[in-house]
């Protein structure tokens, strides 16, 4: 599949599976690569996409750097065949997740996305634009986070959406399910940080 940000004008039409990693990746860490990894393995993907988001509506622009900067710190972890890091919803023009992931489905439309998340993420989940909507749209993994793991298992998302969560076992089946339905993958928890990063000067 064509990642560079330049879609094909017709899309690709090949069958794969591929995970999506959104994020400003401001810088990308060892954090975002355990996470491609640990999906690649358990959910049976093809691929994953990092997706490097132009501009999160949920993030201050104040200490954000440029979109090249961080594309290139996201193609820094990347090997560019199995992880690819992409500035794609730039090239889509899209920014919320939703609108990008129903880009995504017209212009790849044999492809099988999973969206990934940290337990972060699925505590905010309520505050996106959508996000009944994108639960419907696409099936979705979350991986543990340090402090936010119990919370968020325990908050607003996963309590409308506890009729849709299938156990760990059935991971590698999650691709190509239709949505809503997602999975709480255990896994080793990681907290570094980019705002560590940034904020240690390294």
């Amino acid at each position: 599949m064509n990642t560079s940000g330049r879609l094909p004008p017709t899309g690709d039409r090949r069958r794969s599976r591929i995970g999506l990693l959104g994020g400003s990746f401001n810088p990308a860490h060892v954090g975002h690569l355990q996470v491609a990894r640990r999906a690649l393995a358990q959910l049976a993907l093809d691929q994953v996409w990092l997706l490097v988001s132009p501009g999160n509506p949920l993030k201050p622009v104040r200490g954000m750097a440029p979109l090249a900067q961080r594309l290139a710190s996201a193609r820094g972890i990347a090997d560019g065949r199995r992880i690819v890091a992409t500035d794609i919803e730039r090239a889509l023009h899209t920014r919320y997740t939703v609108d990008t992931i129903s880009a995504l489905q017209r212009r790849f439309p044999n492809a099988c996305f999973v969206w990934l998340m940290g337990a972060d993420v699925l505590a905010d989940l309520p505050r996106w634009r959508g996000w009944r909507r994108l639960t419907r749209l696409v099936p979705f993994a979350v991986l543990p986070r340090p402090s936010y793991t119990r919370a968020a298992l325990a908050g607003r998302a996963a309590e409308v959406l506890r009729h849709a969560r299938r156990p760990a076992r059935e991971a590698p089946l999650l691709a190509c399910r239709a949505g809503p339905s997602w999975i709480f993958l255990p896994a080793p928890q990681n907290d570094i940080s980019a705002t560590a990063l940034r904020g240690s000067g390294d």
